[in-house]
């Protein structure tokens, strides 16, 4: 009887996350998607959290560093986030950060606003659909990290608050 090596019932074995954890940590990613034949991995991680997939001590005090797909807006936002003090709201989805729900509306946040975790701090469009965006930490906003209208990553830094 010939031997399937690819069984496409089987579930990818705990070696092969592990490796792909590896890579994300070593290259710094903050998302991998693979998929061969009817095996589909996505792996996701805010590089804040240490808690999805064990980052080491000096990746997870780092803020987190934008994908290198754009060169232009990585110079800028190099010098954004450095020394952490306070927690990051991070955008949890590829998309077109707006700060506030129309042109002409007041922001939603300002530096010195305090926000509780269901406070919305933006909203982010991608493909027509619009999401609010709450703060998910209690606490004053301290810095707001992207311009209205600018293309944002998924992990990436929007805003940090100063925990309550």
């Amino acid at each position: 009887m010939p031997e399937k090596p690819t069984d496409p019932t089987r579930t990818p074995d705990i070696r092969t996350i592990r490796y792909l954890v590896r890579l994300m940590q070593q290259y710094d990613l903050t998302a991998i998607d693979v998929v061969e034949g009817p095996t589909q991995i996505r792996l996701r991680r805010r590089p804040e959290s240490t808690s999805t997939l064990h980052a080491t001590s000096a990746g997870a005090s780092n803020p987190p560093a934008p994908l290198p797909l754009s060169p232009g807006r990585h110079d800028e936002e190099s010098t954004q986030p450095s020394a952490s003090t306070g927690v990051f709201i991070e955008s949890p989805m590829v998309g077109t950060f707006y700060s506030s729900s129309a042109p002409d509306a007041a922001p939603f946040v300002t530096l010195g606003s305090p926000v509780r975790p269901d406070t919305i701090v933006c909203v982010l469009e991608a493909m027509k659909v619009f999401t609010d965006i709450p703060a998910g930490v209690a606490g004053t906003i301290t810095e707001i990290l992207v311009k209205n209208g600018q293309s944002v990553e998924f992990g990436q830094p929007l805003f940090r608050v100063e925990p309550a």
